[in-house]
């Protein structure tokens, strides 16, 4: 290996969201370590074990196998929901994420029209032409992975098994969406009139799709080509297929990305 390839530094990416930690290094543009994980609200332990990871994996692990001191040098940037305060702690730069999903997409998907983000307890719509215009849920974590989960747990599984289930439905029941309250008012009648597991999945995930579609777009048309990100739109397929669903010919393309947010 060249010396400068030795000296040059590598980037570390680290997404602090609301529910997982993820982290990703790159050299030069080719990913060479990613993880990601859920921190189950205990932030300061996930760093730890996150950054306890990555020297194993450059240093101890690298040492081991060439039998030698291995020097390499890290430049490490911050994004997501709760990114702001480790990065101030850390003196390192933070960068806001939904600039840096923007400034992601533009440069690698070009085309994109609209980016539809689904998160741990936030969910965003961003619209990039004429100009770019972003909308965000408030408060409530309606629609978004911890609605998911919370829906999920009512019916004795997880968001994978909910995902599981949706692929056989028939009927979708209307479940209201915008706060988990009125959804767990919804989906228990359902339960206790003996609906089908796999009907009352497929309406969950439904209903998700329609919060975004009117409480977030607010209105304006999703349409063109659509990226997907997040955790829920990578993982449940059946999302995705709920969403392809309802927009159906006003998106000429959607693309499915694991966001790393550099």
């Amino acid at each position: 290996m060249r010396e400068q390839d030795r000296t040059r530094a590598l980037h570390i990416g680290l997404d602090i969201g609301s529910t997982t930690i993820k982290t990703v290094v790159l050299d030069g543009e080719e990913v060479v370590y990613q993880t990601y994980k859920r921190h189950n609200s205990d932030i300061r332990q996930a760093l730890t074990d996150s950054f306890s990871a990555l020297y194993w994996h450059f240093f101890e692990k690298t040492n081991r196998a060439e039998q030698s001191v291995t020097s390499k040098k890290f430049k490490l940037l911050i994004t997501g929901s709760g990114g702001m305060k480790v990065a101030e702690r850390l003196n390192v730069s933070f960068i806001q994420e939904v600039i840096a999903q923007t400034e992601f997409v533009e440069r690698y998907y070009p085309e994109t029209d609209v980016i539809v983000e689904l998160g741990g307890e936030d969910a965003k719509i961003t619209f990039l032409k004429p100009q770019t215009e972003q909308r965000m849920n408030g408060a409530c974590a309606g629609g978004t992975g911890s609605f998911i989960d919370q829906m999920a747990q009512l019916m004795n599984t997880d968001a994978q098994g909910l995902n599981d289930l949706a692929k056989n439905y028939n009927t979708i029941y209307p479940i209201a969406s915008r706060c988990g309250v009125f959804a767990k008012s919804d989906v228990q009648p359902l339960l206790n009139e003996g609906a089908s597991h796999e009907d009352i999945a497929a309406s969950v995930l439904q209903a998700v799709v329609n919060q975004s579609i009117t409480a977030l777009a607010q209105g304006r048309a999703i349409r063109g080509h659509v990226i997907f990100l997040g955790g829920p739109l990578f993982f449940l397929s059946e999302l995705r297929e709920a969403f392809r669903r309802t927009l159906g010919e006003a998106v000429t393309s959607l693309i499915v990305r694991k966001m790393l947010r550099l």
